[in-house]
């Protein structure tokens, strides 16, 4: 999923992230501002997104024509670019999500091993069963 070339494999969260990215838009167009707000809200506050580095993403995602961008001109405000996803997005979603699940079923076969076979019996009887 990722194409971003031989660094993808040190940021292992990205194509997740664009997989939420892409999650919110199908739900909501909206803005980045919004969408860096929805994401530290989402993982409880363990990641909180640089302007920049969402802004990045919204770019790659324009680019590889996942979503689209429009300006919105508010009165009462600043203008702001509200994105949307596209037809392409949505599959490109779709096909994402399917991943997670077929890696969401190894996770939970690799869990199970560890709690059968190589958590210390200590800790797991503190926390019960």
């Amino acid at each position: 999923m990722c194409d971003d070339g031989p660094n993808c494999s040190q940021h292992p969260g990205r194509g997740l992230i664009q997989l939420e990215i892409l999650r919110m838009l199908y739900e909501n167009p909206t803005h980045g501002y919004r969408i860096m707000d929805d994401l530290r809200k989402s993982t409880s506050n363990e990641y909180a997104p640089e302007p920049g580095a969402i802004y990045t993403m919204l770019r790659r995602l324009e680019q590889r024509g996942l979503a689209a961008s429009r300006w919105e001109k508010k009165a009462s405000r600043a203008d702001r670019r509200v994105y949307t996803i596209t037809q392409e997005g949505k599959e490109f979603l779709k096909e994402g999500l399917r991943m997670v699940k077929r890696r969401r079923r190894l996770m939970d076969d690799l869990v199970r091993f560890y709690d059968d076979n190589l958590e210390d019996k200590t800790t797991r009887k503190r926390r019960g069963p």
